[in-house]
């Protein structure tokens, strides 16, 4: 439906997942023009998604994307200050990271918010 109405939608679900986002979806994300980001109260227990996240608002940023969201059974409040049940999830997945990429999520998930 989405390509003969001119969109190519791009679902990162196909791709091999590692300890980082690689190129190719690196590339996929700054092909792209628009953004859809579901937020969960789980979403934050994905380093992946986390990552990815950084690299959308980034875009955002720096070549005006625009990023819809959409917060499925979460607080907007709690997204932008790592609060409630999703702090709780978030801070377990930084645990063993750099104070860097905690930085970035923190950043990323308050501006998205």
């Amino acid at each position: 439906e989405c390509k003969s109405k001119g969109i190519d939608p791009f679902i990162d679900n196909e791709i091999t997942r590692g300890e980082f986002i690689g190129p190719e979806l690196k590339k996929a994300i700054r092909g792209s023009r628009i953004a859809i980001v579901l937020l969960s109260k789980k979403y934050a227990s994905s380093s992946w998604c986390l990552d990815e996240l950084v690299e959308i608002m980034k875009c955002n940023e720096d070549l005006g994307y625009t990023v819809m969201v959409i917060f499925y059974d979460v607080e907007p409040s709690d997204i932008k200050k790592q609060a409630g049940d999703f702090g709780k999830v978030f801070r377990n997945t930084c645990k063993g990271k750099t104070s860097e990429v905690i930085r970035s999520w923190s950043e990323a998930l308050t501006q998205v918010a």
